[in-house]
């Protein structure tokens, strides 16, 4: 059970509105904008704190799209860099939902084992992001060979890009852990279970 009860749309400010529907009529809700509202009708995941400070939830939401959709980064090496991140703060949410897109978007079951566990991929491309990615988590600072693989993969937009993206990504392990966010039902849990 969340520590934040669910933010009804009957009962929601202006502003609050304002950002529900940021979320729900943006590029995340292309596939099925029902998938990201809970048996009441509220947000799932790290969205429905978002709408407790609606303000700042807004521009969260906003860079989130940007950094989703928006980047230079392929889909699976993009994916692949939010599943590192959700490994490591062991956020449950965020690596169901983004397992589930990286496998969209072609991401092996071999890569997300590995991330799993921790373990480097195979992949030259996926090695370095997900390298990357950890040591930014782990160690808070990329040394100057990995950040020059980064930038022969990525270029300087792509790993700018690849920086912000792992920064947001903590921000929304942050979310789903501060305020214990829930799975839906009949998914459990991978690291709280």
């Amino acid at each position: 059970m969340s520590r934040l009860g669910p933010v009804s749309t009957d009962t929601m400010t202006d502003a609050q509105k304002r950002v529900f529907d940021g979320i729900t009529g943006g590029p995340r809700a292309k596939g099925n904008p029902a998938e990201m509202l809970n048996e009441q009708g509220a947000l799932r995941g790290p969205f429905n704190a978002m709408l407790y400070a609606p303000e700042m939830g807004d521009l969260l939401q906003q860079l989130g799209g940007k950094l989703r959709y928006e980047t230079i980064i392929p889909g699976p090496l993009r994916e692949l860099a939010i599943i590192t991140v959700g490994r490591h703060f062991e956020a449950d949410y965020e690596w169901w939902a983004h397992v589930n897109v990286g496998k969209k978007e072609g991401l092996s079951d071999e890569t997300i084992e590995k991330v799993l566990n921790k373990q480097v991929p195979d992949d030259p491309a996926e090695a370095t992001v997900y390298r990357f990615v950890s040591d930014l988590q782990t160690k808070t600072r990329v040394d100057d060979a990995l950040y020059k693989e980064a930038l022969d993969l990525l270029g300087e937009q792509g790993v700018t890009e690849l920086v912000f993206l792992a920064g947001y990504y903590a921000t929304i392990s942050h979310i789903l852990n501060a305020f214990e966010v829930g799975m839906p039902p009949g998914v459990d849990p991978v690291f709280k279970g």
